[in-house]
C-alpha cells in the first residue's frame, strides 16, 4: 500500500510539474516525436536517404524536398530522419556503458575508501587531466572511426563525472542508520552497496545521465564532423553539417541548417528534461 502510495505521489508530481512547467511538457514531447523517428527510421523517410540523383543537385527546399538536396541530389529530409537512430543510439549506448561502469567504481570507491578509493580517484583523474573531446579524437583515431569505437571513446571521457558524483553520494550515506543496521544484519559489503546504498543514489544520477545525453549527441556529432565519426555514406548528423558546412558561402544555407537545427534540438531537449527531472527529485531546485 505504502508503495502504490507513492508511485501515486510521484505521478502527480510529475503531472504537476509538466502544467506548470510548459517547457519541460514541451521537451518531453520533442523526445516523443525523436522515438517515434529512430524506431521508425528508414520506413518514415519519404526518399532512400543513400539514393543519389545529379538531376537534383543541391535544390532548395520545395513540396517535392521538404528539407531541399545535397550535393549528390540526397534527400536531406529522408537522411535526417534515418539519422536519428543512430545517434540517438550512439547517445544512449555511450551514456549507458559510463552511467553503469561510472555508479560501479564510483559506489565501490566511495564505500571502502582506502586503496580501493585511491586507485579509482587518480584513474578519473588521469582522465580528466586530458581535454575530453581530444581525448575522444585520440581513442577513436586510435582503436579506428567506427560505431562501437565512437561509443567506447564517449563512455570514457564521461566516466569520471559519474564514478565522481557516485563516490559522493555513497560517502553521505555509508554511515546513515539504515546502511550500519544492514551491515549488521550480516549482510556483505556487496549487498549492503546493491541492495541499500545505490537504489537511493539512482534517482539523482538518472538527472545526470539525462543531462548527459545532449552532450554525448554534441561529442559523437563533432568526432563526426571533423572526420573521425561515423563513415560516408552512412546519415548522421554531423557528418551532413560538416558537408553543407561548404555551402555556406555559396548560399545553399539548407544543406546544414536543417541537420544543425535537428543536433540542436536533441540535445536542447535533453538539457530541459533534465532539468524537469530534478525539480522532480528535488522540488527545493524548482525556479
Amino acid at each position: 500500500m505504502a508503495d502504490a502510495t507513492a508511485t501515486a505521489a510521484f505521478w502527480s508530481e510529475a503531472r504537476h510539474l509538466a502544467v506548470e512547467n510548459k517547457l519541460t511538457l514541451v521537451a518531453g514531447l520533442i523526445l516523443v516525436g525523436l522515438c517515434v523517428l529512430a524506431i521508425g527510421g528508414a520506413a518514415m523517410a519519404p526518399y532512400d536517404p543513400l539514393t543519389t540523383d545529379v538531376s537534383a543537385t543541391l535544390k532548395g527546399p520545395s513540396l517535392a524536398h521538404w528539407f531541399g538536396t545535397d550535393a549528390l541530389g540526397r534527400d536531406l529530409l529522408s537522411r535526417v530522419i534515418v539519422a536519428t537512430r543512430l545517434d540517438l543510439g550512439m547517445a544512449v549506448g555511450a551514456v549507458a556503458l559510463s552511467f553503469l561502469c561510472g555508479t560501479t567504481l564510483g559506489a565501490v570507491g566511495g564505500y571502502l575508501g582506502g586503496w580501493a578509493d585511491g586507485l579509482i580517484g587518480r584513474v578519473m583523474d588521469t582522465i580528466m587531466a586530458f581535454p575530453l573531446f581530444v581525448l575522444a579524437m585520440g581513442i577513436v583515431a586510435a582503436l579506428g572511426n567506427s560505431v562501437a569505437n565512437i561509443v567506447l571513446a564517449t563512455a570514457i571521457i564521461n566516466l569520471p563525472f559519474y564514478a565522481r558524483f557516485a563516490r559522493a553520494e555513497v560517502n553521505v550515506r555509508r554511515e546513515l542508520t539504515y546502511v550500519d543496521a544492514a551491515r549488521m544484519g550480516g549482510n556483505a559489503p556487496a549487498r549492503v552497496l546493491a541492495r541499500h546504498i545505490v537504489p537511493n543514489i539512482l534517482p539523482t544520477m538518472a538527472v545526470q545521465a539525462s543531462l548527459n545525453l545532449g552532450w554525448a549527441i554534441l561529442n559523437a556529432a563533432g568526432l563526426s564532423f571533423i572526420g573521425l565519426g561515423v563513415r560516408p555514406p552512412m546519415p548522421e548528423w554531423g557528418i551532413m553539417v560538416s558537408e553543407g558546412a561548404s555551402y555556406i558561402i555559396s548560399g545553399e544555407w539548407w544543406t546544414f541548417a536543417f541537420p544543425g537545427f535537428a543536433l540542436v534540438l536533441a540535445v536542447f531537449c535533453f538539457n530541459l528534461i533534465g532539468d524537469g527531472l530534478r525539480d522532480l527529485i528535488d522540488p527545493r531546485r524548482r525556479t
